[in-house]
């Protein structure tokens, strides 16, 4: 089994649904490897944060911006001195991922620095290629987002997913989709089971917000049909979108997405898949 749980950012006291925490996934893999994608507020629903069996995880960082990074400081494992976590984010050629997470997890933004975590913690940059977590293939890349942005790919060899929750797929070019090849993030998402991709603006708010590093839920329906996905997940929600808004942006999705499944991504939502071989 390779499985997933979201948590979704959609805040407000009238907005149940979709749910209230910003960015985070959990991988399980059929041994039990466990990879967290982001480290937003999601990441204190974690099931592994409580799974006394697990005794290391690996958290994915797409990028540095605070909504995903806002539940590093409130998780468990963090504390544990018996855990392994290895956390892993975009490369840089001039800052080490040490002193960019120190940026956050540092007064006065936060009051718990790295050095405050007991776990035994391993800091990793991303490569922009595939390497192993545990039974689970990982593939990063850097995708059109401002940041650097990296999205991931998750395979169990049988199974995949790919998650890209900050993305402009469109940004590149007036006449998207373009040629496959120039397409950010497609080789990335090719033919995966499941993709969590950003869909937050609808096309209104999208005219007036060219360049800000998301996309629409049209074109996240057109990335997803272009790449041969299987089913294509609406993700990070904008937090002024009511349930009622959002359900009418996943039904946007799904007439453009060409034969494409298409789900609203929602807080505590599990997608279960067949174990590898």
């Amino acid at each position: 089994m390779l499985g997933t749980r979201g948590s979704f950012p959609h805040i407000g006291p009238e907005m149940v649904r979709y749910g209230g925490n910003t960015s985070c996934v959990e991988v399980v893999g059929d041994d039990g490897t466990v990879v967290i994608l982001d480290a937003g507020t999601g990441l204190r629903n974690a099931t592994s944060a409580v799974n006394q069996s697990v005794r290391r995880m690996d958290i994915l960082l797409t990028h540095f911006h605070m909504d995903h990074l806002q539940g590093l400081g409130f998780f468990r494992p963090l504390f544990d001195p018996t855990m392994e976590v290895h956390i892993w984010g975009p490369p840089s050629t001039t800052m080490t991922l040490h002193r960019r997470l120190a940026r956050y997890l540092s007064p006065p933004l936060f009051p718990v620095c790295i050095r405050d975590f007991t776990c035994r913690l391993e800091l990793h940059d991303a490569p922009r290629r595939t390497f192993q977590v545990g039974s689970l293939e990982v593939t990063s890349d850097l995708i059109c987002h401002p940041g650097p942005t990296m999205g991931y790919r998750v395979s169990n060899g049988r199974s995949s997913i790919a998650y890209l929750p900050d993305h402009e797929v469109a940004l590149a070019s007036p006449s998207f989709p373009l040629e496959p090849q120039w397409t950010s993030g497609l080789a990335l998402c090719k033919e995966v089971d499941l993709l969590l991709h950003d869909s937050q603006y609808n096309e209104a708010e999208y005219a007036a917000r060219v360049g800000w590093g998301h996309s629409t839920p049209r074109h996240s329906a057109q990335f997803a049909a272009e790449a041969g996905v299987k089913r294509l997940v609406t993700y990070h929600h904008d937090p002024n979108h009511d349930d009622d808004t959002i359900d009418g942006m996943v039904r946007d999705a799904a007439d453009a997405a060409n034969g494409v499944e298409v789900l609203g991504g929602a807080e505590g939502a599990v997608v279960e898949f067949p174990a590898a071989a």
